[in-house]
C-alpha cells in the first residue's frame, strides 16, 4: 500500500509539472506577442492610402471575427455547465426541427457574411481602379532573384534602377508589373513579352510591401497593376513573397520615399549616364567589364563597347548608378561593404544560393579591379 501511495504522489507530481511547463510555455508565446518595438514589415502599420484602406478593412473583419468567437464559445460554455450530466437518466430535449431556432442560425450567419462581403467588395473595386494622370508610372521587373524598376514618364524615361523603388511621398504610384525568366533579355515595357515568347521559363513572384499595399502576384506572360502611395519621407522594406526558387526568401528590395523635390533631384541624377573610369585600377576594371562579358548582361547607359554599340543588354539589374545604391544581389548585400561585394564577384553561388550569376573565375587582381570600377559607377 506504502508503494502504491508513493508511486501516486509522484504522478500527481508530474502531472503538475507538465501543467507549469505548459502554462510557462504558453506564458512565453503570449509575451512574445507583446513587443512594442516597430516592425518594419508591419501590415498593422499603414504608411499610405491604400495600405490603410486595407487595414481599415482587416480592422472591421477583425472585430466581426471577435464578436462571432465569444458569442460561439459562450454559448458552447453555457451549454457545457448548463446542461452537464447530473446523473439522471433523462434525455436531453430535442431541438431538430425547431423552425424558429433553425430560422435564427442560418439568417445570423448570412448577415455576418453580408457584413463582410459588403466592404471587402468595396474596396477591392476601390483599389483596383487605376489612378489619374498625377500618377508615377513605374514598370516593375521580377526575375530570379531580384527586382527591376524603370520609369516610364516622359520626362523620367530611361531611369532604370534595380532592387530600390524610389518615389514621391504624397503622389500615388502606379506600378505596372511583369515576370521574366532569370536569361531572358528584357524586351522594355513597348515590347513586352507574351505568354510562348520566351516566358515559359519565367516564374510567379509576389510583389509585397507590408506598409503601403497588400502582396499582388506577378505572373509571366501578363501584366499585373498595383498602386501604391507612401504619406512621409522613410524607407519601406519589401519582399517576394511567393516561393521562386532557392533564394526565395533573399528577393528583397526597398521602397524609399523622398519629399517631391529630392525626388525630383534623384530622377535627374540617375538620368545621367555613367562616366567612363579615367585611368588606374578602375580603368582597369572597365576593361575586364567588357572582356568579363559582364556587359552581355548588364547595361551601363552612357557605355560603349568596342564595336561602338550601347551596353544596353539586360538580363541582368541595369549598373548605371550601382555605387549610389543601398544594395545589391536581391537587396541583400550591402553596397557599402567592399569585403561582401568582392564575396559576390568570386563566387556568386557561395553567397547566394541559386544565383543566375555565373562564376566567371576572376584571380583577386581581377576582382579588385572590377571592384573599383564598380564604385565609381555613381
Amino acid at each position: 500500500m506504502i508503494t502504491a501511495s508513493r508511486s501516486e504522489a509522484a504522478g500527481h507530481r508530474s502531472a503538475a509539472r507538465r501543467r507549469w511547463a505548459a502554462w510557462t510555455v504558453l506564458l512565453g508565446l503570449l509575451m512574445a506577442g507583446c513587443g512594442t518595438r516597430e516592425l518594419p514589415q508591419s501590415a498593422l502599420n499603414p504608411a499610405g492610402p491604400v495600405a490603410r484602406a486595407q487595414d481599415e478593412l482587416w480592422d472591421l473583419v477583425f472585430w466581426i471575427a471577435v464578436g462571432v468567437f465569444i458569442l460561439v464559445q459562450g454559448l458552447i460554455l453555457f451549454a457545457v455547465f448548463r446542461f452537464r450530466d447530473r446523473g439522471g437518466d433523462e434525455i436531453p430535449k430535442q431541438v431538430a426541427g425547431n423552425t424558429k431556432l433553425e430560422l435564427m442560425w442560418t439568417i445570423i450567419p448570412a448577415l455576418i457574411l453580408v457584413g463582410i462581403a459588403v466592404p471587402t467588395v468595396q474596396t477591392i473595386f476601390e483599389l483596383a481602379q487605376e489612378p489619374g494622370e498625377e500618377a508615377l508610372d513605374v514598370r516593375v521587373i521580377g526575375k530570379q532573384y531580384w527586382w527591376g524598376f524603370e520609369y516610364l514618364d516622359e520626362d523620367q524615361q530611361g531611369v532604370i534602377t534595380a532592387n530600390e523603388l524610389h518615389i514621391p511621398t504624397g503622389r500615388p504610384v502606379f506600378l505596372r508589373m511583369q515576370a521574366l525568366s532569370a536569361t531572358q533579355p528584357d524586351p522594355g515595357f513597348d515590347a513586352a513579352p507574351e505568354i510562348g515568347q520566351g516566358v515559359s521559363n519565367g516564374v510567379i513572384h509576389s510583389f509585397w510591401v507590408p506598409r503601403l499595399a497588400g502582396k499582388q502576384d506577378v505572373v509571366p506572360g501578363h501584366t499585373r497593376t498595383l498602386t501604391i502611395q507612401a504619406d512621409e519621407p522613410g524607407l519601406y522594406p519589401g519582399q517576394c513573397a511567393e516561393f521562386c526558387g532557392l533564394s526565395h526568401a533573399r528577393m528583397r528590395f526597398d521602397v524609399i520615399a523622398h519629399e517631391p523635390a529630392e525626388f525630383d533631384q534623384w530622377i535627374a541624377d540617375q538620368a545621367e549616364p555613367a562616366e567612363a573610369a579615367e585611368d588606374g585600377l578602375a580603368a582597369e576594371g572597365e576593361e575586364l567589364f567588357q572582356s568579363q562579358q559582364c556587359i552581355a548582361c548588364h547595361a551601363i547607359d552612357g557605355y560603349e563597347a568596342a564595336a561602338g554599340t550601347a551596353a544596353e543588354v539586360r538580363i541582368g539589374p541595369n549598373l548605371t548608378h550601382f555605387a549610389s545604391r543601398r544594395t545589391f544581389a536581391g537587396g541583400v548585400f550591402d553596397v557599402n561593404d567592399e569585403a561582401q561585394l568582392k564575396a559576390w564577384l568570386a563566387n556568386p553561388q557561395a553567397v547566394k544560393a541559386g544565383s543566375q550569376m555565373p562564376n566567371l573565375g576572376l584571380t583577386d587582381d581581377q576582382i579588385d579591379a572590377l571592384t573599383a570600377y564598380l564604385y565609381t559607377l555613381e
